[in-house]
C-alpha cells in the first residue's frame, strides 16, 4: 500500500496537462504581422536596461568588457528563443513557459516555473519604480529628490524619507496603470514613445563614436593616478585595467546579470492568437527581435564605455550622465527624456504579466482558486495590483538594484533551462503522448492500463544495449521516449556538476589533477549520453520551425544557463531558496490537492 501511494504521489508530481486550445468567447483579431511582433519584441527588450545596466556592471564587474557580456547574454537568450520559437510554431494559441513546462515535464516543474515567473515579475515592478523615479528626477535636473528630502527629512528619519519617496512614485504609477486599463489609443502611444526611444539611442551611438576615445578600453595604472585615484598598487575594486579589468570571472558575472536585458522577449509568445500567421511570424519575430536588440545594446554600451572611463560608471549611474562627462548638457536632457519615455511606455502592462501567470496557475489549481478572479473581476484586480505594488516598493528599498537584477536574471535562466529541457522531451516522444493524456490515465487508474499495454501489447519493447544505439523503430515509441527522458535528466544533473567544477576554474588552470580528472570524466559521460539521445528517433510531425541540431542546441542552452547561474552571489541563491520554500509550502499544502480534482480544469 505504501509503495502504491508513493507511486501515485510521484506520478502526480509529473502528471501533464493536455495541450488543448483555450475556449474563448470571442477570438481576438489576428492583426499582428511579423514586423509588428519584431517591433513588440524590440520595444520590450530595448527598454530600461539599456539606460541603467552599464552603471551597475561596468564599474564593478566587467569594465569595457560589458559589451562582451551583452553578446554572451544575447547568445544565451537566442538559444532560449529558438526553443520558444518551436513551441510558438507547435502551439497555435497564446502560451507561456509555464504552460509549455506543464505540457512536457509535469505539474511540479510547471509550478516551479510559474512561481519563478511571479518572483521575476514582482522584481521587474520594483525596478520599474526605481527607474521611473530616477528618470523623472533626471528630467528635472536631479532636483525632485533633493527638494523632497529637504521637505521631508527634517520631520522624519532619512531612511523613512527614502522609502516614502518610493511609495509616492508607486502611487503615481498605480494611478497611471488604472487610467490606462481601457485606453483604446494606448498602442499608438506605446509605438510613439518606442520610436522616440530608438531615435535617442541612435543619437547615443553616433555621439559615442564621435566623442569616444579608444584609450578608455586600454586604461592602465598611470591613467588611474592621473585621474587622482590613490592606492592603485592593487587597484582593488577598479580591477587590473585594460579591456577586461576584472578578468574572466568578471566577464561571466557580468553576463549573468546582463541577462536581465533580454528576458522580456517572451512577450511575443503571448501574442500568438493575435498574429496573422503565428506558425511563421512567431519564430521569426523572436529571432529577429533578439538579433536587433543585441546589436542595439552592443552599440550603446560600446559608445558609453568609449565616452566615459569605466571606473566613473558607478552603481546608480545612468546613460544620460555620460553627456555631462563630455560637456554636452543639452544632450543630457534629450537622453533623459528618452529614458523617461522608455520607462513610461508600458503603463498598461505594469501588472499584466503577474495577473496572467497567477490566473493560469489558479485555474489549474496550483494556487488558491480564489486568485483566478484576478482577470475577471475589477475589484480583485485592483486589490492584487495594490498588493504587489506595495511589495515591489518595499523590495525597491530593502534590496539593492543589482540584487533585483540578479533575481530577474536568476528566474529567467532557470525558466529557460526548463524550457530547453522541454524541447528535448517533446521532440522525442510518440505522438500519442504529446497531448498529455497518458499522464492523466496513469493518475486516475494507477498506471494499470499502461502496464497491461506494455505486458500484453503486440509491440512490447525491451531495453537492450544495442537498442540504445540502434533503435528498431524509425518513429518514437514509448520506450524511446522514456530513454530520452531518463537520459535528459541525467544530462541535466551532469551538466550542473560540470558547471560546479568549472566555477572553480583557478584549480583547473593551475594543473590540479583532481578537478581536471573530474572534468574529463564528466565530459565523457555527457558525450556518451548525448549520443544515446541523438540515436533515438525524433517526431516526424511537420512544423514551420524546429530547433536545429538536436540535441546539441538545447543541451548547450542548458549548459550556458547553468554556468551563468553559478556566477550568482550566495545572497541571490539564498533569496531564491527562501522564495521556493514558501512556494513549496503553498503547493504541498494546497496546490497538489486542488489540482487532483481536475488536471484539465483550465480550458
Amino acid at each position: 500500500m505504501l509503495c502504491q501511494a508513493l507511486r501515485r504521489f510521484g506520478r502526480k508530481l509529473v502528471s501533464r496537462r493536455p495541450l488543448e486550445p483555450p475556449v474563448a468567447e470571442t477570438a481576438p483579431a489576428r492583426s499582428l504581422s511579423t514586423l509588428d511582433l519584431v517591433a513588440l519584441g524590440v520595444g520590450r527588450t530595448v527598454g530600461i536596461g539599456v539606460y541603467i545596466l552599464a552603471g551597475e556592471m561596468a564599474g564593478s564587474q566587467a569594465g569595457p568588457a560589458i559589451v562582451i557580456c551583452l553578446l554572451v547574454a544575447g547568445l544565451t537568450s537566442l538559444l532560449a528563443g529558438l526553443c520558444y520559437a518551436e513551441f510558438g510554431a507547435r502551439v497555435p494559441y497564446s502560451g507561456s513557459s509555464y504552460l509549455y513546462t506543464y505540457v512536457t515535464m509535469g505539474e511540479i516543474w510547471a509550478f516551479i516555473t510559474g512561481w519563478n515567473l511571479i518572483l521575476s515579475n514582482v522584481a521587474s515592478i520594483a525596478i520599474r519604480i526605481w527607474a521611473w523615479t530616477l528618470a523623472l528626477d533626471h528630467l528635472f535636473g536631479n532636483k525632485i529628490f533633493q527638494a523632497f528630502q529637504e521637505t521631508i527629512s527634517p520631520h522624519v528619519p532619512g531612511v523613512f524619507a527614502e522609502i516614502l519617496g518610493f511609495f509616492v512614485m508607486f502611487l503615481v504609477l498605480l494611478l497611471l496603470e488604472l487610467l490606462t486599463w481601457n485606453m483604446k489609443q494606448l498602442s499608438l502611444f506605446t509605438n510613439v514613445v518606442t520610436s522616440v526611444n530608438i531615435l535617442v539611442l541612435s543619437f547615443v551611438i553616433m555621439s559615442g563614436f564621435m566623442k569616444g576615445d579608444l584609450h578608455n578600453w586600454k586604461l592602465t595604472e598611470e591613467d588611474y593616478v592621473q585621474a587622482g585615484l590613490n592606492d592603485t598598487s592593487g587597484l582593488g575594486p577598479l580591477g587590473s585595467g585594460g579591456f577586461m579589468p576584472f578578468g574572466f570571472q568578471g566577464l561571466l558575472r557580468g553576463s549573468a546579470t546582463c541577462f536581465y536585458a533580454f528576458v522580456s522577449f517572451s512577450i511575443i509568445i503571448t501574442k500568438v492568437e493575435e498574429a496573422q500567421n503565428p506558425e511563421r511570424s512567431i519564430p521569426m519575430g523572436i529571432v529577429i527581435s533578439l538579433l536587433i536588440s543585441s546589436l542595439v545594446y552592443f552599440g550603446v554600451f560600446s559608445a558609453l564605455t568609449l565616452m566615459v572611463p569605466y571606473y566613473q560608471l558607478r552603481p546608480g549611474s545612468t546613460l544620460p550622465e555620460a553627456f555631462l562627462h563630455i560637456g554636452w548638457a543639452p544632450a543630457y536632457y534629450a537622453v533623459a527624456f528618452g529614458f523617461f519615455c522608455s520607462v513610461s511606455a508600458r503603463f498598461s502592462v505594469f501588472m499584466f504579466p503577474i495577473h496572467r501567470v497567477i490566473c493560469m496557475m489558479a485555474q489549474d489549481g496550483l494556487l488558491f482558486p480564489v486568485l483566478a478572479r484576478i482577470q475577471t473581476r475589477i475589484h480583485a484586480r485592483i486589490v492584487s495590483t495594490v498588493s504587489f505594488g506595495i511589495i515591489a516598493a518595499i523590495m525597491t528599498f530593502f534590496f539593492g538594484f543589482t540584487d533585483l537584477l540578479d533575481l530577474i536574471s536568476f528566474g529567467g535562466l532557470l525558466v529557460f533551462s526548463l524550457l530547453a529541457f522541454s524541447v528535448l522531451i517533446l521532440r522525442y516522444e510518440p505522438e500519442m503522448q504529446n497531448g498529455g493524456n497518458e499522464a492523466q490515465v496513469q493518475e486516475e487508474n494507477g498506471g494499470n492500463e499502461v502496464q497491461m499495454q506494455e505486458e500484453n501489447g503486440p509491440a512490447a519493447e525491451k531495453l537492450t544495449l544495442q537498442g540504445l544505439f540502434f533503435p528498431g523503430s524509425p518513429t518514437p515509441t514509448p520506450l524511446s521516449g522514456r530513454v530520452v527522458y531518463v537520459c535528459s535528466s541525467l544530462l541535466a544533473l551532469l551538466l550542473t556538476l560540470l558547471c560546479l567544477v568549472l566555477a572553480h576554474w583557478p584549480g583547473l588552470l593551475s594543473g590540479d589533477p583532481g578537478p581536471i580528472t573530474v572534468v574529463v570524466l564528466l565530459l565523457t559521460l555527457i558525450t556518451g549520453i548525448t549520443v544515446v539521445i541523438w540515436r533515438q528517433p525524433q517526431s516526424s510531425t511537420p512544423l514551420p520551425f524546429k530547433v536545429p541540431a538536436l540535441p546539441l542546441l538545447p543541451l548547450l542552452s542548458i549548459f550556458v544557463n547553468v554556468c551563468l547561474l553559478m556566477q550568482m552571489t550566495a545572497a541571490t541563491w539564498a533569496r531564491f531558496g527562501v522564495w521556493m520554500l514558501i512556494g513549496f509550502v503553498i503547493y504541498f499544502a494546497s496546490g497538489i490537492h486542488h489540482s487532483l480534482k481536475g488536471p484539465n480544469s483550465r480550458s
